[in-house]
């Protein structure tokens, strides 16, 4: 479920680049090989592509979901240094009485 979320909230904020210049580069590369190649080497070079297209996609999901788990983490520990904070100066105020050098005790 936890991977649903992030999953769509990935597919929601999460804007591609405009790759147009190396995306036209590779294409013309890859048409130029399956050209020089036969039928069964082909398959093997267009396998290979969309396995490599494959590894990209999850590893940009990955690489987002361990943003997000370290932003939340990060979020999480700052709310509790100031809950930590907060409860340390009612504590002194309530709790402690503070002399400063005029006063007497």
């Amino acid at each position: 479920m936890e991977n649903k979320l992030l999953k769509e909230l990935y597919d929601c904020f999460y804007i591609r680049p405009e790759l147009d210049e190396q995306e036209n580069e590779v294409e013309k590369c890859r048409k130029a090989l399956i050209a020089a190649l036969e039928k069964p080497e082909r398959r093997l070079v267009l396998r290979i592509i969309d396995a490599q297209d494959s590894i990209r996609e999850q590893t940009s999901l990955d690489s987002f979901m361990a943003g997000f788990e370290l932003a939340w983490r990060l979020s999480a520990e700052l709310h509790n240094d100031e809950n930590e904070r907060s409860f340390s100066c009612r504590t002194r105020r309530t709790g402690a009485r503070f002399s400063s050098e005029g006063e007497p005790e």
